[in-house]
C-alpha cells in the first residue's frame, strides 16, 4: 500500500482538509482516490487514479466493458482493497479500515444495482425497510414511517405492499432507489441503473437520481453505458414548489457540479463537463465511438 497520509489531498482548492463531512456543508471532498492502482494477477483493471468527489456533486463515469467503472464502486465499498495509492470516504481512510471497521462507514453509502437486485419473497415495505429493520434494528414505527416516506419521495407509496413480481421493471429500480436512501446515505453509488430499461421509464429513473442530489444533498456516483441517461443527469437540475418537483435545464454553475470520467484501460482518458466531452470529441475517436 502507499505511504500513509494524514488527510485526503487538496485537488481543487485549499481548504480540503480530512476528518468527518459534517450534514450541510458544500463544496468538501467526500470521496477522494489518490493514485489508485489494482490489478489480478497480470490483468491491470486500474492504474494511478486520482479523483475528488465533492458533497452533492455528481461523478459519471463511462468507459468500455472491462475499463474498471464498476471496481471503482467497490473499492468505494470497501469490497475490493487498492495494490496501492489512497481513497478517502467522508474523511476516513479506507483503503486501510478492516471489515468490521468499514461497517459503519458504509451508513453513509447506499448502493443501486443494475438489475434492482430486490428479494422476491418480500414485499415492497419489506424490501426498503430490509436494512432497517435487519441491520440498523430501528424501532418498527419509526422504520415503517421512514419507509413510508422514501417510498412518497420515489411516487410508489401505493406500492407498499405489493410483491416485486407485481412491479414493472422501471418501478422495480425506483424502489431499489428507495431502499438504498432508506437509512439516510450521504453518497449513492449506481451501477448501470437504467440498463434494460426504455427510454420513457429510464427517464423516471433518472428523475429520482436528480431529485437526490437536488432536494436531499446526496453525492452521486453513476457508472452507466447509457449517454442520454448520463447527459440528461448531468445538465438537468430538480426544484420543488409546494408538492410539486420541477425539472429543467441546469443553470452553468450547477452543470459544472456534474462531471465524467471516461476511462481507457484503467486510467483516466477525460474528466472534466458535458460541454468539455462532447468539444473533445470533434477530434478524439475513443470518446466518438462513444458519443456516436
Amino acid at each position: 500500500m502507499a505511504t500513509p497520509t494524514s488527510h485526503p489531498p487538496s485537488r481543487n482548492t485549499s481548504a480540503d482538509t480530512g476528518g468527518a463531512v459534517a450534514a450541510g456543508e458544500t463544496d468538501v471532498p467526500v470521496i477522494v482516490f489518490e493514485h489508485v492502482d489494482l490489478a489480478f494477477d497480470e490483468k491491470v483493471i486500474l492504474k494511478n487514479l486520482s479523483f475528488t468527489i465533492r458533497q452533492g456533486h455528481t461523478k459519471i463515469f463511462l468507459g468500455a466493458s472491462g475499463a474498471g467503472k464498476s471496481t471503482i464502486l467497490k473499492l468505494i465499498l470497501g469490497l475490493l482493497k487498492p495494490d496501492a495509492g489512497a481513497i478517502w470516504v467522508m474523511g476516513e481512510r479506507v483503503d486501510q479500515l478492516s471489515e468490521a471497521e468499514m461497517m459503519p462507514m458504509r451508513q453513509n453509502l447506499g448502493m443501486v444495482f443494475q438489475e434492482g437486485a430486490l428479494f422476491d419473497s418480500l414485499t415492497v415495505r419489506e424490501n426498503v425497510g430490509y436494512k432497517l429493520y435487519e441491520e440498523l434494528q430501528w424501532p418498527i414505527e419509526k422504520a415503517d414511517a421512514r419507509v413510508a416516506e422514501v417510498l412518497g419521495f420515489v411516487g410508489l407509496g401505493e406500492y407498499i405492499d405489493r410483491m416485486p413480481s407485481e412491479l414493472s421493471g422501471g418501478q422495480r429500480r425506483r424502489v431499489a432507489i428507495a431502499r438504498a436512501m432508506a437509512a439516510k446515505p450521504r453518497i449513492l453509488l449506481y451501477d448501470e441503473p437504467t440498463t434494460g430499461l426504455d427510454p420513457i421509464t429510464s427517464l423516471t429513473v433518472d428523475e429520482e437520481i436528480i431529485k437526490l442530489r437536488d432536494l436531499e444533498g446526496v453525492s452521486s456516483v453513476l457508472v452507466t453505458h447509457q449517454l442520454r441517461d448520463a447527459f440528461f443527469v448531468a445538465e438537468h437540475a430538480a426544484s420543488r414548489d409546494g408538492n410539486e418537483v420541477a425539472f429543467e435545464k441546469a443553470e452553468y454553475d450547477k452543470a459544472q457540479q456534474a462531471e465524467f470520467i471516461m476511462l481507457k484501460e484503467g486510467r483516466i482518458h477525460f474528466e472534466g463537463n458535458a460541454n468539455e466531452l462532447r468539444a473533445l470529441a470533434a477530434h478524439d475517436t475513443y470518446i466518438q465511438s462513444f458519443l456516436s
